[in-house]
């Protein structure tokens, strides 16, 4: 999954970095800045939902467009989402062009 959000995000032009769970997307965050994160919900170590609120109390990302990626689509886990401070929501399969739409929705 993350090879194609890498393709379809290149291919339109974005810089994209990737990291294997929320652990290690929270490691490189603390001394790189983006313009927007896109996280899935389920991740080991450290999931989306944590991810988000450790992001959210972060000096350097607080204010970041946190978009959630993810198979997960109950009202629940979206509420939860946007309790811990996510910007918005996308459910798997992602139609590239509506990601597109939506990251530029959000960066400007």
């Amino acid at each position: 999954m993350r090879a194609l959000l890498l393709g379809a995000l290149t291919s339109r032009g974005f810089a994209v970095e990737q990291c294997e769970d929320g652990q290690e997307a929270l490691e490189w965050l603390a001394s790189n800045e983006v313009d927007v994160i896109i996280t899935d919900i389920n991740m080991p170590r450290l999931d989306g939902f944590g991810l988000i609120e450790k992001l959210r109390t972060s000096a350097l990302h607080g204010e970041r467009p946190i978009l959630v990626l993810t198979t997960e689509s109950s009202d629940e886990k979206k509420q939860r989402a946007r309790n811990a401070g996510a910007t918005g929501w996308i459910v798997k399969p992602f139609d590239a062009d509506k990601l597109t739409a939506a990251l530029r929705r959000v960066i400007h």
